[in-house]
């Protein structure tokens, strides 16, 4: 078995790279003060105190992006579209979630190419959470 040379980078998860735990504290964060102003997407949070919406958040994207498995160990496979169909996710509160992503996303100063990636990936997770049409009525 060869060793990589002593200058050789040491391969990082996306997770390590782009700061860890405090990023994606402050990611999250972010995200749930844009979801708090925004009645119409607010209202698919049945919990009064939005804490453990962001704890569970948190714990999942640090899991997805190679951090620690605190999500699955808590609370088992993550199963998104099957925790989320008790809701209408129309693509309306889509987009107004992805709105709310992005700027969070901003506040978090990343490289160019880590930025894009985690866009893509919210943009990829939301489109997958639709599951009602926007004209449909509640409940």
């Amino acid at each position: 078995m060869s060793e990589l040379p002593q200058d050789a980078p040491e391969t990082q998860t996306y997770y390590e790279r782009v700061g860890g735990h405090e990023t994606f504290v402050r990611l999250v964060h972010a995200f749930y003060q844009g979801v708090a102003s925004d009645p119409p997407l607010r209202a698919l949070y049945p919990e009064e105190d939005l804490g453990n919406a962001q704890v569970r958040l948190r714990m999942f994207l640090e899991q997805y992006w190679g951090g620690p498995t605190t999500y699955s160990q808590q609370r088992g496979h993550p199963r998104l579209r099957m925790r989320h169909m008790p809701f209408a996710v129309t693509p309306a509160q889509r987009d107004r979630w992805l709105h709310h992503m992005y700027a969070a996303i901003d506040t978090l100063e990343l490289s160019a190419m880590d930025d894009h990636q985690m866009r893509a990936y919210m943009s990829h997770a939301a489109h997958f959470m639709v599951n009602a049409a926007d004209d449909d009525p509640p409940g």
